[in-house]
Formats: C-alpha cells, structure tokens, sequence
C-alpha cells in the first residue's frame, strides 16, 4: 500500500499519485459505503419483528435511512469547500461505524430507528469522495475519473438490496449491520493511508456556508438545468426498482426473496456506463449524450410494460434503465464540477439532495400506483419522468449553450 499522499497545494491542482489503483480503491470505496443506505429496505419485514415496530410503522426502518441521508448531504457535505477532506471523510466514516454496530445490536425499535438516521447522515462520505476525486484529476480526463468513481457507487446502489437479502438469508439481518460495520473499519484506514490532503482555500463560517447554498442554485443555470434532468430520472429508477419487486411476487412468476434478490443483480451491469459516459463529457458531447440517456430511460419503459409478463423483458428494460439514469448522472457531474473548485462540494450536495427528492418521491409512488392499478400505471408514470425531462432538455436548443 503506497504511504500517506502530499497534500495538494492548489485548489484544482491535479495530484501525481492519481493511479488506476486509487481510483479503482475510491470507487471501491464509494460502492461500499453507499449501500448502506440500502441494506435495510428487503429486510424490513424481518427487522420490524425483532425489534417491536409494528408491520405499519416498519417502513420507517427505510424512511429515516433516506431522510438522514438528505439530511447528511445539505449539514455535512459542503464541510469538502470549508475542511480539510481527508479528515473529514475519516472523521465520517469512523461515525458509521458506530452508527452500524448500534444498528447491529439494538434491541429496541427507538434505539435502532435512531441508528438507521444516522447511517444515513454518515453514509454521506461518498459525497466527499467524488468531489475529491474530481479535483485529483486533471481537467482532460476529469469526466472520465469521475465516471469511473460513480461506476463503483452505483454498483453499491445497485448490489445492495441483493446482497443483503442474501446475506440475511444464511447469517440472520443483524449480520449484515455487522459485517458493514467491519468493512467501514477497513476502508477509514486505508482512506487514511491513501487519500492526499485537501485543504480548501476559502475561509468562511459553516453558517454562512450553509447559507450559500440557496445562492448558488439561483445563479447557476448549468446546475438547475442538470438537477431537473437528474431528479426526473432517479425519480423514475426509484420507481422501477422499488414496483419491480410487487410485480414479481406475484403472478405469474411467484419468485421468492432470493428470486428477486438475483433479478436485481441484473440491473448491475448497467453501471458499466459510468466510465464510458466519463469519457463521452471529457470529448465535450454532453448535450447529445444527455438526450440520449433521457429517451433510453423513457423507452425503456414501454419495454417494462410490455414485459409484465416476461421476465427477460424486464431484465432489459431495468438494464437500459439504469444505464440512462447513470450515463446522465455522471455527465450531470462533470458539467457542475468544471464550474470551480471553491464551490464544488455544494454544487454536489445541491446536485444530489435534490434528485434524491426525486428519488424518494418515485418510491412513493410505486407502491401507492402498482396497489391501486397495477403495473399498467406504473409503467405510465415512470415513463413521465424521463418526458418530462426531455422537454426540459428540448429548450437547450434556443440558442442558449450546452449545459
């Protein structure tokens, strides 16, 4: 393991030890850490029991998971354009681990609601690693590192349910708690042994750094273009991968929890976009990049709805899906991370607060669609996102430029 990197001296300066290894490692990282904003939700049915929440309040295991998350990305993520990063990510990393052995042993709803806020609140450190990433890089190829960061935080999205459900399976849910909680330990270490440090260069409160943030969305049309095209389309994969699994429960396919477990696995493969979309943004085809990854997310669920009853069908509309929900994510990126390095780690919290609104929002609505009409509404809905998006995207050709 190579030692403890020099600090870097300016605020975009390009760090020499960017290697393939750390790069690899950050996206390892990052995939490791964001999945524990997931692991709860297949689990939720066996959690609830054990700890005394009732089968109407359980879904709070999941919703204050997200809410801390929310929460973690507007309190804590700015801290990258006000604090040192490296520590900080430590610092933050080391809190969830005791966030996850709370969660791991707790006996009582209360306690172990107030664990999964905050392994939410904490599990925000990828959002310190990514803008991290994107001032080690070099402007040339800053997409395309990026890209490959993202690629392994979307696997984690995307394995998390699975290998939890999994998990739980053979060793019972309180394992898989305790298993992250051992590999939050093994990642605080080597993100303090690998990481350079960062030192931003500007010198402000927290106050007025959190009152900011409100300024920078008016005045920053690239970032309001790419938030709105961003919400439409976590809103829609929240959609899909939370109705997906009601669909096949039932009939005609019956498929078990380790069933389901291994269809979500499928959806996997689509992260492999990230870095090619990384590399699309470096070569300055943003614009039709984007449209692109907007019209294969909404194709892709006329596909689902002629897929209710095929299982193959299915597996494909959740692959283009979740490559279009991944390509414009990390050209979104790209796009506010070449607005400034003094800015770039409010610009991300403001980035993805918003479209995990959109986000939690499509999750609502999937269960609320699918119990009240089926898969038919469902499909509907979903494919609303991406059009509403695509509208949006059809006014960047006025004249106005790229974003």
């Amino acid at each position: 393991m190579p030692p403890t990197a020099a600090p870097l001296s300016t605020e975009d300066a390009a760090h020499p030890a960017l290697s393939r290894s750390l790069v690899l490692l950050m996206a390892l990282a990052c995939g490791v850490v964001v999945a524990n904003i997931y692991y709860a939700q297949p689990l939720v049915g066996l959690i609830g029991p054990a700890v005394g929440l009732s089968p109407e309040t359980a879904s709070l295991v999941v919703t204050l998971t997200q809410v801390g998350y929310g929460a973690g990305l507007i309190l804590l993520v700015p801290l990258g354009d006000l604090l040192e990063n490296r520590r900080l990510v430590v610092v933050t990393l080391c809190s969830t681990v005791a966030a996850l052995l709370v969660a791991a042993v707790a006996p009582t709803a209360s306690l172990f609601l107030a664990a999964s806020f905050l392994i939410g609140v904490t599990s925000v450190a990828v959002q310190m690693l990514v803008p991290l990433a994107a001032h080690m890089a070099p402007e040339a190829s800053r997409g395309q590192v990026v890209g490959n960061v993202m690629s392994g935080l979307l696997l984690g999205i995307l394995l998390a349910r699975p290998v939890s459900s999994l998990i739980a399976d053979s060793l019972g849910w309180r394992a898989v708690f305790g298993l992250s909680a051992v590999a939050m330990v093994g990642f605080a270490v080597l993100m303090r042994r690998v990481l350079p440090q960062r030192r931003p260069a500007g010198r402000t409160s927290y106050g007025a750094l959190l009152g900011s943030l409100g300024r920078l969305l008016v005045r920053t049309p690239v970032l309001q273009r790419r938030t709105v095209y961003q919400t439409m389309m976590f809103a829609a994969f929240s959609l899909y991968w939370t109705s997906v699994p009601l669909l096949l429960a039932g009939a005609p396919f019956h498929l078990s929890q380790r069933g389901i477990a291994l269809f979500a696995l499928s959806g996997a493969a689509g992260a492999l976009v990230a870095p090619i979309a990384g590399r699309i943004a470096d070569r300055g085809w943003t614009r039709p990049a984007t449209g692109f990854a907007l019209a294969m997310a909404a194709l892709s669920f006329f596909v689902a709805r002629a897929g209710e009853g095929s299982i193959a069908l299915l597996v494909l509309a959740g692959l283009l899906l979740d490559m279009g929900v991944q390509m414009n994510m990390v050209l979104g990126q790209r796009a506010i991370y070449s607005l400034g390095a003094e800015t770039r780690s409010r610009m991300n919290a403001i980035y993805m607060a918003i479209f995990f609104l959109g986000g939690a929002a499509g999750s609502a609505l999937a269960g609320y669609a699918f119990a009240v009409g089926g898969w038919e509404p469902v499909t509907w809905i979903g494919f609303a996102f991406p059009a509403i998006g695509l509208l949006v995207y059809l006014t960047e050709f006025r004249g106005r430029p790229a974003a």
